[in-house]
């Protein structure tokens, strides 16, 4: 069962359409890129003394960190470790605005051991994956009227939520508080991004991988993709007629009859 709980946390993390932001490429401590914002989040290390953050959530609150700046463009990766055991109903998510969730269950138990969830967003597209395995692929159609986030820099935030009236098999399964307190843990936040300057933004001129900024999603990845749509996702709102009863969001490529 505890593909179907964590199927949830990739769906957000897929529905995030981005607001990461960035620290330098180099290794750097969380608590020098992310603000606390609530509940009980907490810096911790672990034994080779690299930190990590912790998100924790029970039946009375929730936890959340954000990052201190905002970026445009970039490669971002984190390395997130998902809540173990019975945890149905909880989220952990890494967002900006929700309401495009898909929902996959993975090839392998995310809670386990840490795995590192990725997002290229260039002028080009949005690409998510899990691991190096693309899961979601977003292009830029703003020529059809599509939104897209080409001039809006974006801040990270993740936290930890109560979303069992809609993650569990539409809420028909509730949280088990008695499990609780739920906790992830991330770690390794890094990122090459666009940096503010003055009143403009430079790309390409740190010491880091800047390849992405021009990468698209070539024949193989695309295949991986298709495969993983076939057999991982058993949630998209862009079929979700209940969500969107007056017609689904511009980038379905359809409207509700």
């Amino acid at each position: 069962m505890w593909q179907s709980y964590r199927a949830y946390c990739i769906a957000s993390l897929a529905a995030l359409c981005l607001s990461l932001t960035a620290i330098s490429p180099a290794t750097s401590d969380m608590d020098d890129s992310v603000d606390m914002m609530w509940g009980n989040t907490q810096v911790l290390c672990d034994g080779a003394g690299h930190q990590m953050v912790s998100l924790s959530h029970d039946c009375w609150t929730t936890s959340a960190f954000r990052s201190k700046s905002k970026y445009l463009f970039g490669r971002f990766d984190i390395d997130i470790k998902l809540v173990p055991k019975d945890s149905a109903g909880t989220g952990t998510t890494v967002y900006r605005k929700g309401d495009r969730e898909m929902q996959y269950r993975l090839w392998f138990d995310p809670t386990e051991d840490f795995n590192t969830y990725s997002i290229i967003w260039n002028p080009h597209m949005i690409l998510i994956l899990v691991n190096g395995v693309p899961i979601r692929w977003m292009r830029n159609q703003m020529r059809d009227d599509t939104p897209f986030p080409l001039y809006q820099p974006m801040r990270l935030y993740a936290s930890i939520w109560d979303a069992d009236e809609w993650a569990t098999q539409g809420g028909r399964i509730k949280t088990d508080w008695s499990h609780g307190p739920f906790t992830a843990f991330f770690r390794n936040y890094t990122a090459n991004a666009c940096v503010p300057y003055n009143r403009a933004w430079i790309c390409g001129q740190d010491s880091g991988d800047s390849s992405w900024f021009n990468q698209e999603l070539d024949e193989q990845g695309q295949q991986k993709l298709n495969d993983v749509n076939g057999k991982n996702k058993i949630y998209d709102y862009c079929t979700d007629s209940r969500r969107f009863p007056n017609g689904y969001p511009p980038e379905c490529g359809h409207s509700k009859s």
